[in-house]
């Protein structure tokens, strides 16, 4: 076999192995990724229909007795969208969110 000979013989056997390897693609980054979001938002299909929880927040609460009273904890944890609520509807009551 000639240097010319075993040279074309790489280059095919080259071209030969990225094809077979497109076809075999497998994407690890995307799998490591899909994996990591799964722990992270939870199995979708092992969610129960939960009924909306109560909020925590009363509606007639002031914005003196939620962020200025800080000597009482919260009795509960007060989910951040419904913090959001609070802080908006004050805001705008008091002209300070357009």
């Amino acid at each position: 076999m000639t240097m010319e000979d075993a040279y074309d013989s790489a280059i095919i056997l080259s071209n030969e192995k990225e094809t077979s390897s497109e076809k075999n693609f497998v994407n690890h980054a995307e799998i490591a990724w899909q994996e990591m979001r799964k722990n992270w938002v939870g199995d979708p299909s092992k969610r129960t229909s939960e009924l909306p929880m109560e909020p925590v927040i009363s509606f007639n609460a002031t914005y003196e007795e939620m962020l200025l009273n800080n000597h009482t904890p919260f009795h509960k944890p007060i989910p951040l969208a419904e913090m959001v609520d609070f802080l908006v509807d004050y805001w705008h009551g008091d002209c300070l969110f357009d």
